[in-house]
């Protein structure tokens, strides 16, 4: 692998890269791997890479538009063909000594008809859209449209503060949400936060409302050239509002509904192209979180993907994001986070890495979200090659067949630390072999056979993470052997001539 050019079999992904890129459409998306980034917590303007930025303080940091512009390489050379940002709207400010902590994240909005001049300015963000498209890549936004902020009690808000909801009738009377019955319609009427941040929940079911946000998310959207959005806390807000709200955008919505059963979070795709597939990021948690992990419910999980999902390709995959514990702190084995990863990248869906995964970061929800800058913007450690490099063999896949993206992925193969996952077919296919043993096992070989892999009597094959090519017997059985339990990656040989994989 070559990281240096890396970036130059990216465009084949993609329908002809050009100096502006039209936004895509859902099944589009599901071609993309996407780098979640927070906006102030990855690069500055200045470029520092040494500026102070304690994450446990909850404060502005200084991350901007412009610096991120000024970083797409390191991005773009990881393979990634689009970027999710945060909210891009003005937040209300909070002193920096008032031990509730900024609003740097971006998701306690004051002025939505006003860009966070924390970030940059509006001509800022459309360079920074315009730079994206200039390199065939793809912009996503966070949009909050269940509420607004405010740093005080609930009864106490000064509504007059807000630009385009300036009124209490805007929005529902003040009660905290009961997350003990998430089935509950208060999860769509109550507030989220508690009385030190209360965030006054809007009335989305009312009519002026819906058209005050279908009214701005048109302009928006049409004023930066967004491609696609991922709508904060979808669940509380009720499921009526997704499909006009798409509609308005004109382009490609993922939400965010925080909840590990299928039944609950999967049928939101009848409303919206995508939502982010949480159950699966609590099955891949429990068995890649330790040596002892279950791979049981992974295998069952992966079973109901396929059978519950509307569209298990337009589901958002992932394994760390802001609210959640990195995870390096869940586990520090370094073989358990090799292969979440691989699995992350390599399942159905559109893989999402959160920023600093490159780095190994850790942390909690708050420390994190750690500055990315702090790290040097490290391009040589072993977690920003191996994010390239799966990236680059999805890529590739898709490149050589788009039906590699509609195929779903199952797992031919499993024993008790052991799990084979298969994704695509007909000589396009790419074959993860994953394991739970940790870095510290002993080694183990596999003899993989033909109606496992779908390999071929005699076939080269190249595993993609060492760059060695091995061949299948005459019956099609390849042996593999798992060391120091790292993930293994396997896609026939002939599959990558003329590229730069493993050149």
């Amino acid at each position: 692998m070559k990281l240096a050019n890396m970036k130059l079999s990216i465009p084949a992904v993609l329908a002809g890269a050009a100096s502006f890129v039209a936004a895509l459409s859902a099944d589009e998306w599901s071609k993309q791997s996407v780098y979640q980034v927070l906006t102030d917590r990855f690069a500055r303007t200045d470029g520092s890479v040494s500026a102070a930025c304690d994450a446990s303080a909850a404060q502005y940091c200084g991350g901007s538009f412009s610096g991120l512009t000024k970083k797409l390489d390191y991005i773009q050379a990881m393979g990634f063909t689009a970027i999710w940002i945060s909210p891009i709207v003005a937040n209300i400010e909070v002193p920096s000594n008032s031990g509730w902590g900024q609003a740097y994240h971006g998701f306690w909005a004051q002025k939505i008809w006003s860009i966070n001049n924390r970030f940059g300015t509006a001509d800022d963000l459309k360079e920074l859209s315009q730079a994206l498209h200039d390199r065939g890549m793809y912009l996503m936004v966070d949009i909050v449209t269940n509420h607004m902020g405010y740093n005080g009690c609930g009864n106490c808000v000064d509504y007059s503060t807000f630009d385009a909801f300036s009124d209490s009738s805007y929005f529902h009377d003040f009660c905290l949400i009961d997350y003990s019955d998430e089935w509950s319609s208060n999860i769509q009427t109550c507030w989220e936060g508690d009385n030190t941040i209360s965030l006054p929940d809007i009335r989305t079911e009312d009519g002026d409302v819906r058209s005050i946000w279908f009214d701005w998310i048109e302009q928006i959207v049409s004023n930066y050239s967004i491609d696609g959005l991922r709508i904060d806390s979808a669940k509380h807000i009720e499921k009526s509002f997704h499909a006009p709200f798409e509609e308005a955008a004109g382009v490609y919505t993922i939400g965010e509904v925080l909840n590990g059963d299928p039944s609950f979070t999967f049928p939101y795709q009848d409303e919206m192209s995508g939502v982010l597939n949480y159950p699966m990021y609590y099955w891949l948690k429990r068995a890649f979180g330790s040596t002892s992990g279950d791979f049981t419910e992974l295998a069952t999980g992966i079973e109901r993907v396929k059978n519950e999902a509307v569209n298990s390709s337009l589901l958002g995959t992932f394994m760390e994001n802001h609210d959640q514990d990195r995870f390096p702190s869940i586990t520090s084995d370094t073989a358990l986070n090799r292969n979440a990863i691989a699995f992350t990248i390599l399942q159905d869906g559109i893989p999402i890495i959160f920023q600093g995964q490159e780095q190994f970061y850790s942390g909690n929800d708050q420390t994190g979200r750690a500055a990315v800058w702090l790290s040097g913007f490290n391009t040589s450690n072993q977690w920003y090659k191996l994010i390239a490099s799966l990236n680059q063999i999805r890529n590739q896949a898709i490149y050589k067949g788009s039906s590699y993206v509609t195929y779903k992925a199952w797992l031919p193969y499993t024993d008790t630390s052991t799990i084979v996952m298969r994704k695509g077919f007909d000589g396009n296919q790419i074959i993860s072999v994953l394991s739970k043993t940790g870095a510290s096992a002993a080694d183990k070989t596999l003899s993989l056979t033909k109606s496992v892999t779908g390999f071929t009597a005699n076939q080269n094959v190249v595993e993609i993470l060492t760059c060695k090519t091995s061949t299948t017997d005459s019956s099609g059985s390849l042996s593999v052997t798992i060391s120091q339990g790292k993930p293994l990656v396997f896609y026939p040989k002939s599959q990558i001539s003329g590229s730069d994989i493993c050149a």
